[in-house]
This record gives C-alpha cells, structure tokens and sequence, in this order.
C-alpha cells in the first residue's frame, strides 16, 4: 500500500510501508515527525512485543508479534510487526510474512469504515490473536499423525519431525505470551482514560483473545512436551533391554572360554586322558553357563 487510506469519514488515515524500504521510512520521518527511537523500534526485526507511549508527542508505538502463515524449516515462526498512531494516523510496517495483516486491516475497513485509529487497532490485534488457532490445529493434528507413526515404528525421521513441531510451539507459545502481556500494559498508560468505553472494551475483547491464545499454545505445547518425554523414556528402555541382552549373553559366551582354556592347560588334570573328556568339558560349561543364567535372571528381574 502506497497511498494513504483514509476512514472515519476522512478524519483518520492508515499508512503501510515495507519495513525495508528504506526511503519510504525516511520519509515518514520528515513528513510525519516520527521520532528515530520510535521508528527504530520498529524496524528492528529482532524487538520484543513491546508498547510506548510518548506525552509530548503523543505517539502510542505498538510491536506486536504476528505468527507466519508459513512454515519455515518444517516449522511456524513468528515476526514483530510495529504499529505506530500519532494523532489522527495510523501507521503499520510490514514484511512479506506480516503482509497477510494489511489484508485484515482493509477487511476491517470495508466492514466498518467509520471506526476510530484504536478501534482499527484493537481488532487488528484480535484478528492477529485469532490467527494463531489455526495453526495450533495443524501442529495438534500433525502430532497426532506423528504419534500414530511412532506408535507402529520409532525412526529417527519420525522423531526429528516431532522436534520441529516442538521448535514451532515454542515460537507461538512465548509470540501469545507476549502479546497478552502487550495488551495488559495498554491499560496502564495514560492514553487509557481518553479512550471511549467502545474503545476499551474492544481492547478487552483483544485481550480475551490474546489469553485464550496463550492458554491453547501452552496445552499443545504440554502436550507435545509430555509425548516426546514418553519416547525418550521408551528408546532409553529399548536400549537398556539390548545392553542386558548383550550383556548376559557375553558372559554366558565367557563360560566355555574359561572352561576350555583350563583343560588345555599343560598340567596333570582330571579327565586329561580320557576319552569322554571333551564330553565332560562340555557338561560343566553347559552346567556352568545354566547356572550363571539362572542366577542373571534372577538379578535382572
């Protein structure tokens, strides 16, 4: 979006630009007397879900963080996006994953033209908030696809799957516990008393919206931590069962060496000359080796 929008009967204006158009946000700044800290704030593609608010200038600035619609490395990230409203605009910056937002915005206006900066503001955020749902259904639905593969065979491509569903989650589950800690702070600034009572309760809606997030992230989060704990259990017991298994049979193995190697010692020993000797050597290994097993099983169980 190149041009101003305007709404509100033309009291209000909405302005997007690219986040990394760097001309385009210079000259935001001479024409709208932005300041640098809030601007840089909100290029920064690394800034925490934040909100400020500036008295003399008047100027709320608003990172909030907008999940992926797609996935990146097998996963769903997220990216802050600013909204910056200064007296009667509102002004947003976007990158080709956050570009979906502009799309809310212009439904949002076509529904309701005649709405104030912070009304477009707040069920922006909704929708945002909302946005997440989806894809906490598609990761509960590819770990339950996952849990049945895993369940008929524990590969390795199964479980580095399920890795990248628990890289997912924890972008969403800590982008939703910002933004609702975002929204909370909204109310202890001083821009709070002038809002209208529509304005604020469109705010608590936000609000509502960004806490079930966060619950419904935690859950899937929960629950995906709790299902790789139980195949991380599963292969350390499959591997204790082989080490036994390998381990009872290397000494059952030692029995026949250690027999052997004494009657072929070069020593005046029963059953040296007779004919029936190997037989004998082999009963008390046989003898020997029972014994020894019995008594590892015993141990083991």
């Amino acid at each position: 979006m190149s041009n101003k929008r305007f709404f509100n009967s033309d009291q209000n204006f909405w302005l997007n630009i690219q986040r990394d158009n760097v001309i385009g946000v210079k000259n935001l700044k001479e024409e709208y007397k932005l300041s640098d800290e809030m601007l840089t704030y909100s290029l920064d593609k690394n800034e925490r879900a934040r909100v400020e608010y500036d008295v003399l200038d008047e100027a709320m600035l608003l990172v909030y963080n907008v999940p992926h619609q797609r996935k990146s490395e097998n996963h769903y990230e997220t990216t802050p996006m600013a909204f910056i409203l200064k007296e009667n605009g509102i002004f947003t910056f976007t990158t080709e994953n956050t570009g979906y937002v502009v799309r809310l915005m212009e439904s949002l206006l076509q529904r309701t033209p005649n709405m104030s900066v912070y009304s477009l503001l707040f069920q922006t955020l909704f929708l945002i908030s909302d946005s997440f749902f989806p894809l906490v259904e598609e990761v509960n639905s590819e770990r339950q696809r996952l849990n049945q593969k895993l369940r008929e065979k524990t590969s390795n491509q199964n479980l580095l799957q399920l890795s990248d569903l628990e890289i997912g989650l924890v972008y969403l589950v800590t982008g939703t516990k910002q933004n609702a800690v975002l929204i909370e702070q909204i109310k202890a600034l001083a821009i709070y008393r002038k809002m209208s009572e529509g304005e604020k309760e469109q705010l608590d809606d936000a609000l509502i919206e960004a806490k079930q997030a966060v619950e419904m992230t935690n859950l899937a989060s929960q629950i995906l931590d709790q299902l790789s704990g139980t195949y991380n259990n599963l292969l350390n017991n499959n591997l204790n069962d082989t080490m036994k298994f390998l381990t009872v049979w290397s000494l059952l193995l030692t029995v026949p060496t250690i027999v052997t190697g004494f009657f072929g010692m070069n020593l005046q020993l029963p059953f040296t000359h007779s004919v029936f000797g190997w037989g004998i050597a082999l009963v008390i290994s046989l003898i020997l080796s029972v014994w020894m097993l019995v008594a590892l099983w015993r141990r083991i169980k």
